[in-house]
């Protein structure tokens, strides 16, 4: 085993520059001859645009241009497109409205983009937005994550009544209905999934330029993929082919899910950039991030748990309200349906079960992915009902688990959902959580606290995630005549530590000097192809394709070590960075090989030059990641203050190439779980539809003083679907933490007779929550 091998904790290369001020951030771009653009919103949630005089505005000093929704559509600019087009339980196909770069005929929601300034300078074309006036006639708005009435009169979209977007179904209904009412046993609870901010430390920006020698858009922006854009942008934007748009994504300083996405900024910049014939730069605001980003979750669920006698499940029956947003943005009505469904079963032996899923518009900003995507939600159902039924039936938590799991022996095995989970010992994980976090000494620590006035609870959650799937990605390993090497690939790093993880695999494969390993991505001229990062699922795809180009390369190599060394390439081996002759002590190294293969001097006629590999990975299955979180905290009932004393994480995601990034990883998911669970919510007026959260001074994000040390162990089961045997893990810890932080919450909360508590758990609602109750 090498320096580099898996399992070595490498410290991060790129936290050199990215820490001492020396990243470069698309604010940090800056060209020739740039002006500013600046969007004017809608302050209205639900309004028709009669009219839009920008006469004013054109003329106010500094301004260049002024444009809006109906001159797009006369230069025949195209919408953002919905990806995941969605089928009913009736079988039509569900309605996707045009989400156009600039509203129209009405602005639906507070922050639509309504008109494009472009200024001189940022302060010109604020100035300019000012002078423009828009003529709204206010409409009835719906902001509540709910089946309209049909009769309501606040419709987002004519095309559909009750502003319902999509009903759809999976799972056996039939199957399900009989085992429940036959069940001795069944719970119900109503869950929220909050609604939340992704809020990433770099706000979104693009700066957008035109070449009219090639007839070609150049943007720079904070993304996470370049080549995802490009396709979008060329193909449902400005309709041109994919070579004529290069796409360059440089440091991102955070994505989330958010910064996947095809926004309305991307088009703007380039479509006002060919107009003037200048580059046209826009960096959003921390408003822009509440306003305009696309937000996460938002689910209401009502869910049924069937018992047996003796505790083992039956059948669940699961129906949500996802909430859309008033625009259907890429992925949007994927991540509630099949992204969010497919793990409801969770790592338990589910009989039967039926999902039923509602998606609505509402006259709020658009709701996509977030961290975790879809499988966030399912978890907190799926492991909120356990804990409820064990409390109901009086069985604790972890033994009605233990009666339930789908047991290591059973591997592969398909849910009734339709997944098929390769590996997992999900019982080792939670005997491993609950030896490490002392949970037979909980109750003296409880009678401990209850005496000093606090409720202490313990809870924890087993769940699972898909991820590492999807298509392709593509790797290209690519030496240079000096020697040097350098790795292309299509994902996009955005704080993951990809540079490293990517430089750590080249080196060990290769014995390559892991400081001499250049990384490049982000960069569509540069990079061939590429899928971007999303799902976990950049080790698992893209690093097998780096694995299997790095193989590549070396058996590129035989035939010139071969050469060099005067022997039959059949005797060539490779092994620590040289080419040797099997059984003697004659050996090249892979260098000195590079620099040979661009010499046709050097090399018989028959071996073309050059020294470089491609390989794209498709993977032939999705990966499981799962694990056991555990929180214990403490309430002050008196004030309903929460403090989380101890967290600890048991993981299985696969084996681990660097366990340094790997507790960074986990780590961030968890901070943003436990902020979910305690502390953020994103919410609308429900009359007015008017952003009541609308800033940092509204929105709670952790701190760190609401967060403990974060305690880490892995029990490692390699998957089968990737030659690394790496599971993914960016999004295990939003998973894992919610359910976990709440179940643990409504432990301390017991003796009160709370039996659920709704995220966010801020303070007041615990202390409301208590005195409801009757408790003191």
């Amino acid at each position: 085993m090498g320096k580099f091998a898996f399992g070595q904790s490498i410290r991060r290369r790129e936290d050199a520059r990215l820490l001492t001020g020396d990243g470069r951030y698309a604010d940090d771009i800056n060209l020739p001859r740039q002006s500013y653009a600046y969007i004017l919103r809608s302050p209205h949630a639900h309004a028709r645009i009669r009219g839009i005089s920008t006469d004013k505005a054109k003329a106010m000093p500094g301004v260049l241009a002024v444009f809006t929704g109906a001159e797009l559509a006369r230069d025949g600019i195209g919408t953002i497109p919905l990806l995941t087009p969605t089928t009913n339980r009736d079988g039509s196909i569900a309605p996707a409205p045009p989400y156009p770069c600039l509203a129209q005929d009405r602005a639906r929601y507070v922050g639509d983009a309504v008109a494009l300034v472009i200024g001189e300078t940022l302060a010109a074309a604020r100035d300019g937005a000012e002078e423009i006036e828009v003529d709204y006639s206010p409409l009835p708005a719906w902001s509540e994550t709910a089946v309209a009435d049909a009769g309501h009169p606040a419709r987002v979209w004519d095309e559909a009544p009750g502003n319902l977007c999509f009903d759809w179904e999976i799972g056996d209904k039939s199957a399900t209905d009989k085992a429940l009412a036959a069940a001795p046993h069944r719970v119900k609870l109503t869950l929220v999934n909050n609604r939340l901010v992704p809020n990433p430390m770099e706000p979104r920006a693009a700066l957008g330029a035109y070449e009219r020698g090639e007839e070609r858009y150049v943007l720079y922006t904070s993304s996470q993929g370049s080549h995802f854009v490009r396709e979008l942008l060329a193909k449902n934007v400005f309709k041109v082919p994919e070579n004529r748009i290069r796409v360059v994504t440089p440091d991102v300083g955070g994505g989330f899910g958010a910064k996947i996405f095809l926004y309305r900024e991307h088009a703007l910049v380039l479509y006002a950039a060919r107009k003037l014939g200048r580059p046209v730069k826009w960096t959003g605001e921390r408003s822009d991030c509440f306003l305009a980003d696309t937000h996460g979750r938002d689910n209401v669920t009502e869910a049924e748990l069937g018992l047996d006698r003796d505790g083992r499940f039956l059948a669940m029956r699961v129906a949500t309200v996802a909430n859309l947003g008033a625009y259907l943005s890429n992925f949007s009505t994927f991540i509630p349906t099949l992204c969010g469904t497919q793990l409801l079963v969770g790592v338990y032996v589910m009989p039967a079960i039926h999902v039923s899923v509602k998606g609505v518009f509402t006259n709020t900003a658009p709701v996509d992915a977030y961290r975790g995507a879809g499988r966030p939600e399912a978890a907190y159902v799926i492991e909120r009902m356990v804990d409820h039924a064990a409390r109901k039936l009086g069985i604790p938590p972890d033994e009605l688990r233990r009666r339930n799991f789908i047991a290591p022996a059973k591997m592969p095995y398909a849910t009734t959902l339709g997944l098929t989970y390769d590996s997992g010992d999900f019982a080792r994980n939670m005997e491993d959580a609950l030896k490490l976090a002392d949970a037979a000494g909980f109750p003296a620590r409880k009678a401990a606290a209850r005496k000093a006035g606090k409720r202490r609870g313990l809870g924890f959650s087993t769940y699972i995630e898909q991820c590492g799937g999807g298509p392709n990605e593509a790797a290209e390993v690519r030496f240079d005549p000096s020697g040097s090497l350098t790795l292309l690939i299509g994902t996009q790093a955005s704080g993951q530590g990809h540079e490293t993880a990517y430089a750590q695999i080249l080196a060990e494969a290769l014995g390559v000097p892991f400081e001499e390993i250049r990384v490049v991505q982000g960069d569509s001229d540069q990079v061939a192809f590429g899928r971007g990062t999303g799902g976990s699922r950049s080790l698992p795809v893209g690093g097998a394709a780096v694995d299997l180009a790095a193989r590549r390369v070396i058996e590129r190599g035989k035939p010139v070590a071969a050469h060099l060394l005067e022997a039959s390439a059949a005797d060539i081996e490779f092994r620590d960075g040289r080419y040797r002759i099997a059984g003697t002590d004659r050996s090249v190294a892979i260098a000195q090989v590079a620099e040979a293969a661009f010499d046709p001097l050097r090399l018989p006629p028959e071996i073309e030059p050059g020294f470089g590999a491609t390989a794209h990975f498709t993977p032939p299955a999705s990966t499981f990641p799962n694990g056991c979180h555990l929180c214990e905290l403490e309430v002050d009932p008196e004030t309903g203050t929460t403090r989380i004393l101890r967290y600890l994480v048991v993981d299985d995601v696969g084996v681990v190439l660097n366990p340094l990034l790997l507790d960074g990883q986990i780590h961030g998911g968890v901070v943003q779980g436990i902020g979910q669970a305690l502390l953020e919510a994103c919410v609308y007026d429900a009359e007015s539809g008017q952003l009541v959260t609308g800033s940092l001074m509204d929105y709670c994000m952790p701190r760190a003083d609401d967060v403990p040390a974060i305690e880490s162990r892995y029990n490692i089961v390699p998957c089968a679907s990737n030659p690394l045997g790496v599971k993914g893990a960016g999004e295990a810890g939003a998973i894992g933490a919610p359910p976990a932080v709440i179940n643990a919450l409504v432990d301390a909360l017991a003796e009160y007779g709370i039996e659920h508590i709704d995220m966010p758990a801020t303070p007041e609602r615990i202390w409301k929550a208590i005195n409801e109750s009757g408790g003191t």
